[in-house]
């Protein structure tokens, strides 16, 4: 694996691939790592000639200064990881690379309602600074292949319709969420919950799984008003259970209504917010 810290030299390494012919794939992180972001690379691997990493703590995407503090940073372990997949290229550039001086790196794109429900009606701003900082790599890195996990679903259908707005000849895969034996999506924030929450936490996972076992008998807005009330355990504070349109993101009155059907989460589980979700169906 070959590390990168400046842009023109990760640049000029690519495109001399390029010029060979190599197809790219491209995995942007926070680092943190665990096996869901390692899930992405071997997905990476099977589509393309070379797979790029970035970990990159983004600032613009934090509302919250002191989650942005929180955030783990476990670089030497993170490379640990990605060595032991066999990724070609890691991507590990200061903010001064990503936002440079005098480059203006804001887009002009307009989501809609696809930033304001969910996870945009509780981290207002979110979106922007997450779109900013994935263009801005994609700019960089310029890959064919983009390789984004399904557990942050309302990221990946902002990222598919920035792609869209700006016709951009970079394909979108969707990867599949990766979970522990009990049920748990991986995500960075698991190691932040103290061994009780930890346990609790598979209600998240387990609430998604019977939300999919009721929908022969019950409307969307029926099941999520019973999952709210399922997540109301002690120490946890559900902040929205929605069944989405997985395009749109809005949410359906019937199963009927859309051909790509999701169901939502997002809860407080002590002093840490995880979010989860499930395909309920997808033609």
């Amino acid at each position: 694996m070959i590390l990168f810290k400046r842009v023109i030299d990760l640049q000029e390494y690519l495109r001399s691939k390029k010029d060979q012919g190599d197809q790219i794939g491209f995995v942007p992180t926070m680092g943190a790592l665990h096996q869901g972001h390692l899930s992405l690379m071997k997905i990476s691997k099977t589509h393309c000639d070379i797979t790029v990493c970035s970990i990159f703590v983004n600032p613009t995407q934090f509302n919250d200064p002191g989650d942005l503090a929180k955030y783990p940073r476990t670089i030497g372990a993170d490379i640990d990881l990605l060595t032991s997949v066999e990724v070609d290229v890691l991507f590990l550039p200061p903010v001064e690379e990503v936002y440079p001086e005098g480059l203006d790196t804001s887009i002009d794109v307009d989501f809609g309602e696809l930033a304001n429900v969910m996870e945009g009606a509780f981290r207002p701003g979110h979106f922007d600074g997450m779109a900013q900082v994935v263009w801005r790599l994609l700019s960089i890195v310029e890959p064919d292949k983009l390789f984004m996990g399904q557990k942050d679903f309302q990221q990946v259908a902002i990222v598919q319709e920035m792609l869209k707005q700006f016709e951009a000849p970079i394909e979108l895969i969707r990867c599949p969420i990766v979970r522990e034996e009990d049920g748990l999506a991986m995500s960075s924030r698991n190691v932040r919950l103290s061994p009780e929450n930890r346990g609790a936490a598979v209600a998240l996972s387990r609430t998604l799984e019977q939300a999919n076992e009721k929908m022969s008998g019950a409307s969307p807005k029926e099941i999520c008003a019973w999952a709210m009330e399922a997540l109301a355990l002690p120490n946890f504070k559900p902040e929205y259970f929605e069944i989405v349109d997985g395009v749109t993101l809005q949410a359906i009155d019937a199963f009927e209504d859309a051909d790509l059907v999701v169901a939502c989460t997002a809860v407080w589980v002590g002093d840490v917010r995880l979010i989860d979700n499930r395909i309920l169906k997808e033609n």
